[in-house]
């Protein structure tokens, strides 16, 4: 991928990641796109003021209280972030909220890794549409 050019890349600039608290709450406040076993994906409703993102923009919320060790938390967040590095490009401009909702079962890292993967995978496909 060395002679790809830097519009091709599959990069996570830092404008394609929500910052504000009142970016995440209005994410929160707006539908929902998806729902897995582990993850609720949320988008803000269409009109409510903010301007549309120039690209899609991933916001991360994953509580202490459904993933104790913050070694499971990172990880989560590390897979998330990748597979929505690799598929930034085909989705819409619109801002995703990806909410834990679900306590982590007892397994070893890369299983956790490999469930985590799946459901995000499946997930953002879904939120394509």
């Amino acid at each position: 991928m060395a002679n790809a050019t830097a519009s091709t890349r599959a990069t996570f600039p830092p404008s394609a990641r929500l910052h504000r608290p009142s970016e995440y709450a209005s994410a929160l406040k707006g539908r929902r796109l998806a729902r897995g076993a582990l993850f609720v994906v949320t988008t803000p409703r269409a009109g409510t003021g903010q301007s549309a993102p120039e690209c899609a923009r991933l916001g991360l919320i994953i509580a202490k209280r459904f993933a104790a060790q913050s070694v499971t938390r990172n990880a989560i967040k590390r897979v998330i972030r990748e597979a929505f590095r690799l598929k930034r490009h085909e989705l819409p401009s619109r801002d995703l909220v990806f909410r834990l909702h679900a306590k982590v079962q007892a397994c070893t890292l890369t299983e956790l890794k490999q469930r985590v993967r799946i459901e995000v995978d499946a997930l953002l496909d879904q939120s394509k549409r």
